[in-house]
């Protein structure tokens, strides 16, 4: 497969016009759909963070902005999680039809609120391979989550107190494979040095283990 790097793409459906950033290493294993959290954009640079060590593994990534510039600044939107999650299967549809991305497993990395689009999505696209969550609010999804099969890996900071009680009950309702770290000495945004370095390696783990095609 050609690689493809830093292209600009815009993802066009329901009258709407999403802009996201398409990377693709040469012989790509899968690619990774990222789903930023509230008040964040794709230009976070802690999703570009991870998704350049998931790149170096070997990861293809879309990071894209699931709400269209005049939606973002409209807080019900942000956290209008039906609303996200369609977006997001919509970018899946993309990638699925894509001539470039068409033969490739899709994964989820979500981040806060982004994390319980991600989770609504893999309940309803139930051919994703695996879903990543960094600092998550599952507890936004709590109905869907006994139908996620994908293989789950649930991070969270080993201070961010309130997010892990989330977790964990949340991590008790999903049915597939399934694992929840906690990463010591971490807050909310894994700012703390090694902190993130931890998560973009315990998620490109978490992505070639379960992405692999056969």
């Amino acid at each position: 497969m050609k690689a493809i790097s830093g292209k600009l793409v815009n993802i066009k459906a329901k009258g709407i016009s999403l802009e996201g950033m398409l990377d693709v290493p040469e012989d790509a294993q899968g690619i990774v759909l990222f789903a930023h959290g509230s008040g964040s954009s794709r230009h976070s640079p802690r999703n570009q963070f991870v998704a350049r060590s998931l790149r170096e593994e070997g990861l293809g990534t879309l990071l894209i902005d699931l709400l269209e510039l005049e939606e973002a600044e409209d807080r019900s939107k942000v956290f209008d999680i039906r609303l996200l999650t369609d977006r997001l299967i919509m970018a899946t549809e993309w990638l699925e039809k894509n001539e470039d991305t068409s033969d490739l497993l899709i994964g989820y990395f979500g981040a806060s609120t982004g994390a319980a689009a991600a989770l609504m999505a893999a309940a309803k696209r139930p051919e994703i391979g695996a879903v990543v969550s960094r600092g998550g609010r599952p507890d936004l999804a709590l109905d869907h989550l006994s139908q996620v099969k994908a293989p789950t890996l649930l991070i969270v900071g080993g201070l961010d107190l309130p997010v892990i009680t989330m977790n964990r009950q949340a991590y008790d309702l999903l049915s597939g494979p399934k694992e929840m770290v906690i990463v010591p000495g971490a807050t909310h945004l894994f700012e703390e040095k090694g902190a993130l370095e931890e998560v973009a390696r315990l998620a490109a783990e978490w992505f070639n283990r379960y992405l692999e095609i056969d």
